[in-house]
């Protein structure tokens, strides 16, 4: 009763068990017809028309003729045969043979191969041929992000490391004067990159699906005053007027985590966004707790929100070059709510700019 079951769930399906199966049968059915019809219009041949080639009724051995009508009949069977072999067996080397030739390809670093099909590929040889372009498509894309990512990451050690070097080379020299105000700046150069190590930690823990939280009940509104004490000075300096909007005061979140949200948020502000009123806000919303952060100007263009939380990703007005930070920050953010099961994105602000929000479930 199973296999019965196992034969008809073959048969509907459209791969190669059906294939074979349908082929082989109508090979052994085609080759029966053949010799049947083809030995009674033989024989008939002969009985009407040349009746003493037909063997003697007390022989056992085949006449001469019979013996050419046996030869004749097995070479057509056996040449139907191959045929069928051959098409068949074209149907399923030649993407195996395509996926093979490929691999070897990946194999030796040609990450670019991609296996292809001649004609109508079987459902089974389809399947493999899909996710083998799949699997080396998704290669080339982690193979190019590495290249970027190393090429990132040089690139913004080498500014805070030129620096640090001239200034530590000067003083060496005698150039430079031991002074607080030359050793405050070689300590932010200092800050800068530990901050730029700790960014890279984070988005390297998010994407491996190692980065850990701590979930405890949390006053959100004291997190956010904390944060604000030590940003504010530097915000008021470059012209931003901070306002609250404090709707939700507690959630259950890891606080590290969503201060650091927070900083991020802000110093992207600091670095991006027009001096002007900046609101920090929180709610609870369709069963998520968001905080949010919004500028006064001068906005995100839409094709720039949907890669904007991508690491390294400064947007299209940050490639004039005057724009300063990594741009990790957003990256991080991202790395946090996703962490908390959350999202993060942005949209249009009320106050004329960009509201960052960074949402996760109650």
């Amino acid at each position: 009763m199973k296999n019965s079951i196992d034969l008809v769930a073959i048969w509907r399906s459209k791969g190669l068990a059906r294939q074979i199966i349908s082929s082989v049968a109508i090979l052994a059915l085609t080759i029966m017809l053949m010799v049947l019809l083809g030995s009674y219009a033989f024989y008939s041949t002969l009985w009407i028309f040349y009746p003493d080639s037909l063997s003697a009724p007390d022989s056992w051995l085949p006449s001469p003729a019979e013996w050419g009508w046996i030869i004749v009949s097995t070479l057509i069977g056996l040449a139907i045969a191959i045929w069928v072999a051959i098409r068949l067996s074209r149907r399923i080397l030649t993407p195996l043979n395509s996926v093979a030739t490929s691999l070897r390809r990946v194999a030796q670093g040609d990450l670019a191969a991609r296996a292809a099909t001649r004609g109508q590929a079987l459902d089974e040889a389809s399947q493999l041929i899909s996710d083998f372009n799949a699997m080396a498509e998704r290669l080339e894309r982690v193979q190019q992000e590495r290249i970027f990512w190393n090429a990132a990451i040089a690139h913004e050690l080498r500014t805070p490391l030129t620096i640090l070097r001239g200034r530590l080379q000067g003083l060496s020299d005698g150039v430079f004067q031991p002074d607080p105000a030359l050793f405050s700046s070689l300590l932010d150069q200092v800050e800068g990159l530990g901050r730029l190590i700790e960014d890279l930690r984070i988005v390297g823990l998010a994407e491996s699906g190692h980065l850990h939280i701590q979930l405890q009940d949390t006053d959100l509104h004291q997190e956010i005053t904390t944060v604000l004490k030590a940003c504010e000075p530097s915000l008021q300096d470059r012209g931003f007027q901070l306002v609250l909007d404090i709707a939700l005061a507690r959630t259950v979140c890891d606080p590290v985590r969503i201060r650091q949200a927070l900083l991020a948020l802000l110093e992207n502000a600091l670095q991006h966004a027009t001096p002007g009123p900046l609101r920090i806000g929180t709610s609870r919303r369709n069963g998520m707790d968001c905080l949010t952060v919004e500028d006064s100007g001068p906005g995100l263009p839409a094709s720039d929100a949907q890669m904007i939380f991508d690491a390294f990703q400064r947007g299209s007005r940050a490639m004039d070059g005057h724009q300063k930070g990594s741009g990790l920050g957003l990256a991080v953010v991202r790395a946090i709510a996703s962490a908390h099961q959350g999202t993060a994105d942005c949209r249009r602000s009320e106050l004329g700019g960009t509201c960052f929000r960074v949402c996760w479930p109650n």
